[in-house]
């Protein structure tokens, strides 16, 4: 009955998550689908006040939700986190799904251990994995930004001794890049097209991106439309320093490879091991979970093996 019940909790929590996948990453498909059919329809299409009313207040209870959880500071924040991270998610939609998680992820646990105790420890976990999800994929965007800027700035002297101007420097960077910096090229297109001004349109990429180097770049062009110069010159100095810079923190990399290895085995092999002793010898680990020394132990042990990683991610860290 365990298992049934598991399967059907594990069925239903999929279904849920795939339903608020398809309603809020492919929102901008569907209704590119509905529109289509509209224009292409001259009937007139009538819409049921029930759908209007329903979807109506699923978006003014998932404003109110955020308006309690988060300020307007922690709101603008989470929705920086969102566009340098490249999720198509609104601050509103992220809180909604975050809960949803949590939840699930606490029923989750209390139906595969029988003890009602481990709603909260599930509760907490399903909580923190989507932001920890959010900032992983924030810095793997941002690192990708980093290791194509190089080319970039490389396509934009091209451009400019070729003849063109800034602007249509930026073209053919967003025509010729990948993701994000194609994303990223064409909001500040976008921006100028709108009436920004090319120093504008920049310091918001530079919000959005946090790079010393594209800080570096963009601190060149500026100082350059205010005292004249080469700019193809300039720019060709910079794109040498980030290579250089570049080389430097691969090698950095590397060489520091063992150390951050040896963090990783020092924290979780504790972890490991405790896990393969009770499935070993039960009755030999059942004193740690039940006992108060045994308990205690357990939360010494985990905030050394937490202490020591982080000593080890310091020393290996080394800012270039």
């Amino acid at each position: 009955m365990k298992a049934v019940l598991l399967l059907l909790f594990l069925f239903s929590s999929f279904l849920l998550f795939y339903g608020l996948l398809q309603l809020f990453f492919f929102r901008n498909q569907r209704i590119e689908k509905r529109m289509e059919r509209y224009l292409s329809s001259s009937a007139e299409v009538e819409i049921g006040g029930n759908d209007i009313d329903l979807f109506a207040r699923y978006t003014a209870a998932r404003k109110n939700l955020t308006k309690k959880l988060l300020t307007k500071k922690k709101n603008n924040k989470l929705e920086t986190m969102l566009a340098r991270s490249g999720v198509p998610l609104k601050p509103d939609e992220f809180i909604t799904f975050q809960w949803i998680a949590a939840g699930l992820s606490g029923l989750l646990l209390v139906l595969f251990f029988s003890h009602w105790l481990l709603f909260f420890p599930g509760f907490l976990i399903g909580y923190l994995i989507p932001g920890f999800i959010l900032k992983k994929k924030e810095k793997e965007r941002i690192d990708k930004f980093n290791e194509g800027l190089a080319d970039m700035i490389t396509t934009i002297i091209g451009s400019l001794r070729a003849g063109f101007s800034f602007p249509q420097a930026l073209k053919s960077v967003a025509d010729e890049s990948d993701s994000p910096i194609k994303e990223e090229v064409e909001s500040v297109i976008k921006s100028m097209q709108y009436g920004s001004s090319i120093e504008d349109a920049l310091n918001e990429l530079k919000e959005r991106m946090p790079s010393e180097d594209l800080d570096l770049m963009i601190q060149a062009i500026l100082i350059q439309r205010q005292v004249g110069g080469n700019l193809a010159t300039v720019l060709e100095k910079i794109v040498e320093t980030i290579r250089d810079r570049t080389r430097i923190q691969r090698q950095i990399k590397t060489l520091t490879a063992q150390g951050r290895m040896s963090g990783v085995v020092i924290a979780l092999l504790p972890l490991f091991l405790g896990v393969a002793l009770y499935f070993i010898q039960p009755d030999f680990m059942k004193p740690m979970f039940t006992h108060p020394i045994g308990i205690g132990m357990i939360v010494v042990g985990a905030v050394s093996c937490m202490i020591g990683f982080l000593f080890i991610k310091k020393i290996t860290n080394i800012e270039v």
